[in-house]
């Protein structure tokens, strides 16, 4: 539903569309033949620069001989980056819009309407017999379009995003994996952190853990993310052993899964990728939202969501998003509290300059104890988990506030050159209580940081060679202290004993990087090359000990792509990451230091298509991955020892999105990925890396009633397989994990389809795994259960 009253705001967007000035590009028509190509799919020969949105549309229907309708107030202060060559109509059309926040439809093989995907208002524009245009019923979206330039999507299809390139380029010609969680996705699947917000998308291993609720913690192509490839709005999260960022999803616009090495722009982080959280912004629409949620362990969660227009120009704009919940975890003592607050205003006194200020916070409560008892064999060897808790509801809280606050600068200093700069600081301090085997401990963790990004855009021709040129330079400093301590091995039956802080650490790590990265456009050819240098310094002190290490390092990534007339994309692409392993100690030659930074490198050979006329999105992907000096714990001697770890990943990827007229969204993904160990142990060499299933598959399907009785209603379901895998690198029988296959099930319904009185209130039901599927799941050799059925209901007042 819309956010404010749907008669009041179709009588707006109506007066907004008559006072607009109406354009119509090209006048003439082209002759039409008996046997017309279909629509959209009759070739163009355009060459249209970069430069002001309005004039291109005006020079395209030109020369493409094609009349496009458009109301002059959507293209104010927009631009294009042009579009030449012979190409399709529909695709020469969708080139000269990408990045505006436009979208269009054809009317026929010579009319094509354009209009703002946010609200539509345009979509009223059809052609009288005596080329008058005739104003029909607006078609009403809600938030559920993304955020023009950061990340745009339309339904549960991404179609563009700063993700991978940190330009607003299309993920159809992005020569790289990409896929995204939209709006849409977030509302119909209600997940309850990052993980479950990840369930459906290919190459991500979820659940190695079981139910853990301490840390959003998986796996992108085989290789760990959780402390090195999660991003919030396009800056690395800080991140210490026990202090991560958790995600409130109520608070997320989308997510976004770049996949393989990013480095070149990025900097340090992880081979597999990165999954950057986009933070919902103020909008230009009012919206207002309250929201209450009753669940599976006791869960009670109160939410709201407010934004507009502070002043009547949109000069200011506000959002505020908030909630409080109580809860409980599938395990009694495990609690899952949480209270959240997250501000944010837009100014954009001008058509060149806009400027987002982001905050957050959260306290926290969870279990400070995760898992279950593990049976052991010989050596120490775990062979299994008992369904036995192993912690202690009296001393167990997990207790974390975070707060970050930061902004984001976007300033047009020409026609051709724009100004991006962003800046995040973000502060953690954690508590954690645990028990294991009646042995308790404490862990006392603060976490600082500081990350900033500013970058130069510029849009320039070299002959027939279109650029999109970034040059940049990020820094980021972050400082942690643990402060840990163990107690007596009995507790009193009061649990009043406090373990003394017994051990201490500190560490600090500063990164600086430069970078320069060109897209360039030829005819359909889609060409990207980046370029990275960066310096980090780390200076740690474990105990009465002392480290420092200073690394250099360079990476770089290039791709190449080629739109085919039919919109399809087969592309190459190779690059490089790097990333430090900070805090962990390595034994060389008698001589003890900071481990050295892992490294790795990615090619990828892949193809997309968008199916012309369908919001429908293709993409098949083979990718290969060598990784080195990855620093891990091995169990496979029966002690915990840390060792180094090269491996190689190889694999294929298959993802479909759809969001269809006809109210039915897809996502389908499958995923094969072969991890194997190339050096660890003598033992596990050519192994293949443990909780690393060779098969994942998942299929969600939802549809919602567009008339009728019945209007109003939508049902999901979904499907997620997990093939086996091994539960450490010997393949220990009894810690194999076995496939298992879960349902996932959503039931709404829109209450103001019944009756007019109850508009704006949405009734909804989410279960995952519904069937109630629950399997010991074992990592690095020791075991877990899968977390249980889960239900949500939920009921939304939007007015």
């Amino acid at each position: 539903m819309a956010s404010m009253n749907w008669k009041a705001r179709r009588n707006a967007l109506a007066a907004t569309v008559c006072a607009s000035t109406w354009v119509f590009a090209n006048v003439g028509l082209a002759q039409t033949t008996d046997k017309p190509a279909a629509v959209g799919q009759a070739t163009v020969n355009v060459s249209i620069p970069a430069g002001p949105l309005e004039s291109a549309i005006l020079a395209f229907g030109r020369q493409a001989n094609i009349r496009l309708l458009f109301p002059t107030a959507i293209t104010a202060g927009k631009s294009t980056r042009g579009v030449s060559g012979n190409l399709p109509a529909r695709a020469a059309v969708e080139r000269l819009l990408a990045g505006s926040g436009l979208a269009y439809s054809f009317t026929g093989p010579n009319t094509v309407r354009i209009y703002d995907r946010a609200n539509q208002s345009a979509e009223a524009g059809s052609v009288a017999a005596d080329g008058s245009t005739v104003l029909e019923p607006l078609v009403i979206k809600g938030q559920d379009q993304g955020i023009k330039g950061v990340i745009e999507t339309e339904g549960y299809v991404g179609k563009s995003g700063r993700t991978a390139t940190k330009t607003d380029t299309p993920i159809a010609e992005t020569p790289q994996s990409i896929s995204t969680v939209s709006q849409k996705q977030l509302q119909d699947l209600r997940p309850q952190n990052l993980s479950e917000a990840l369930n459906y998308a290919p190459g991500v291993r979820l659940g190695q853990y079981g139910a853990e609720p301490r840390y959003d913690a998986f796996k992108v192509r085989g290789i760990d993310l959780t402390y090195t490839g999660i991003f919030r709005d396009g800056l690395r999260q800080i991140a210490s052993p026990n202090g991560l960022f958790r995600l409130e999803p109520y608070g997320v616009e989308a997510i976004a899964t770049l996949r393989g090495p990013s480095a070149s722009i990025y900097g340090a982080s992880s081979s597999g990728g990165i999954v950057d959280i986009i933070s919902k912004r103020p909008t230009e629409e009012p919206l207002h939202e309250i929201e209450v949620q009753y669940g599976s362990f006791g869960r009670l969660q109160s939410a709201f969501d407010f934004s507009g227009p502070v002043t009547d120009d949109n000069t200011l704009l506000y959002r505020l998003t908030g909630l409080v919940r109580d809860g409980r975890n599938q395990i009694e003592a495990i609690k899952d509290d949480r209270q959240y607050i997250a501000p944010a205003l837009t100014w954009q006194p001008d058509e060149d300059t806009k400027l987002t200020l982001l905050g957050e916070y959260m306290n926290s409560t969870t279990g400070g104890t995760w898992g279950y008892i593990n049976e052991y064999g010989a050596a120490g060897t775990s062979v299994g988990a008992t369904p036995v808790y192993g912690g202690d509801a009296r001393f167990n809280d997990f207790k974390q506030k975070q707060w970050r606050i930061g902004y984001e600068l976007e300033q047009a200093l020409s026609d051709s050159v724009t100004l991006y700069h962003k800046l995040r600081y973000s502060d953690i301090s954690a508590h954690q209580e645990w028990v294991f085997a009646d042995y308790p401990g404490i862990v006392l963790e603060d976490n600082s940081g500081l990350a900033t990004d500013t970058y130069l855009k510029s849009d320039f021709d070299t002959g027939p060679l279109k650029h999109q040129l970034i040059t940049g330079i990020d820094y980021s400093y972050m400082k942690f202290t643990s402060r840990q301590g163990s107690g007596p091995d009995l507790f009193t039956d009061s649990y009043s004993y406090v373990p003394d802080i017994n051990y201490s650490e500190t560490q600090k790590q500063n990164s600086l990087g430069i970078y320069a990265q060109d897209q360039i456009e030829y005819d359909a050819w889609r060409f990207t090359a980046g370029l990275r240098h960066d310096w980090h310094k780390s200076d740690y002190a474990p105990g009465n000990a002392s480290y420092s290490r200073d690394d250099s390092r360079t990476t770089f990534r290039t791709g190449l792509g080629y739109v085919t007339p039919w919109d399809i994309m087969p592309y190459v692409s190779y690059g490089t990451s790097y990333v430090a392993n900070p805090g962990v100690i390595r034994t060389v030659n008698s001589v003890a230091q900071q481990a050295e930074p892992t490294l790795g490198k990615q090619i990828e050979v892949g193809v997309k298509y968008q199916i012309p006329d369908r919001n429908v999105s293709i993409t098949a992907v083979l990718f290969n991955i060598d990784q080195k000096n990855a620093t891990v714990y091995e169990t496979s001697s029966g002690l915990n020892l840390l060792r180094q770890l090269d491996l190689k990943s190889r694999g294929f990827e298959l993802e479909a999105t759809a969001s269809l007229d006809n109210g039915l969204n897809l996502i389908a993904a499958y995923s094969y990925n072969d991890v194997e160990i190339t050096k660890l142990t003598a033992e596990t060499k050519g192994n293949t890396l443990n909780s690393s299933p060779y098969h994942t598959f998942s299929l969600w399907a939802d549809y919602e009633v567009q008339d009728g009785a019945l209007e109003g209603l939508g049902i999901g379901a979904g499907l997620r397989y997990v093939g086996s895998s091994f539960g450490d690198n010997l393949y220990t029988p009894v810690l194999d994990n076995k496939a298992r296959t879960f349902v996932d099930a959503s039931l709404r319904y829109d209450l103001g389809k019944l009756n007019p009185s109850f508009e704006g209130v949405r009734l909804q039901v989410n279960a995952t795994n519904l069937l109630n599927e629950v399997k010991q799941v074992c990592t690095t050799g020791y075991c877990y259960f899968d977390e249980g059925r889960k239900v949500v209901a939920s009921m939304r007042y939007r007015f």
